[in-house]
């Protein structure tokens, strides 16, 4: 069944809304985010400080469409107001391992005593700190920020032991305030 199926976001007051050729720019407090908004047949209107994504006959398809980047868009208007934070934790039972931020790249030293260093590269609007055995990630962008802490948890993945065993590594432990 056909029917029309319109999504209304509202625009908070400091927040500075452009859209140019299917691209978005939110402009907040604490940055810039551009996004390229691929909607097809779907309708994407600015007015009377709400962003509306609409359409007239809509099937599901088009209703996970809207929703979807509704969802994106609501993310980065909260991204320009608040950084999206994750932590890691820093877990080692046989080997101490330690974790080295140099400029855009995570170094990883002594993981389960390997002679060499795993390196990783994060993704430019990452900001990362390592205090002890919990590392932040925070960016305003949350799709940033989550692959640059799935980029830290994935580098120290073991392979060919038992990881009831060898259990070292880096895990997600709170995700934007929430606890995994």
């Amino acid at each position: 069944m056909k029917k029309e199926i319109k999504q209304e976001i509202t625009i908070p007051e400091g927040i500075k809304i452009n859209l140019e050729n299917k691209q978005l720019e939110i402009e907040g407090p604490l940055g810039k985010i551009k996004k390229q908004i691929n909607l097809g047949k779907i309708h994407l209107r600015i007015e009377n400080n709400k962003i509306i994504i609409f359409y007239k006959n809509s099937t599901k398809k088009e209703k996970k469409i809207i929703k979807t980047q509704s969802a994106h868009i609501k993310n980065m208007i909260k991204g320009v107001q608040h950084k999206f934070e994750y932590k890691l934790k820093i877990c080692f039972n046989h080997f101490p391992f330690t974790v080295r931020i140099e400029e855009n790249k995570a170094i990883i030293k002594n993981f389960l005593g390997e002679k060499k260093e795993r390196m990783i590269e994060l993704p430019k609007g990452a900001s990362v700190k390592v205090d002890k055995d919990i590392i932040i990630v925070s960016s305003i962008d949350k799709e940033i920020a989550g692959q640059a802490a799935a980029n830290l948890e994935r580098i120290t993945r073991i392979k060919g032991r038992d990881i009831r065993i060898f259990q070292d590594g880096i895990y997600i432990i709170n995700k934007n305030g929430k606890e995994i």
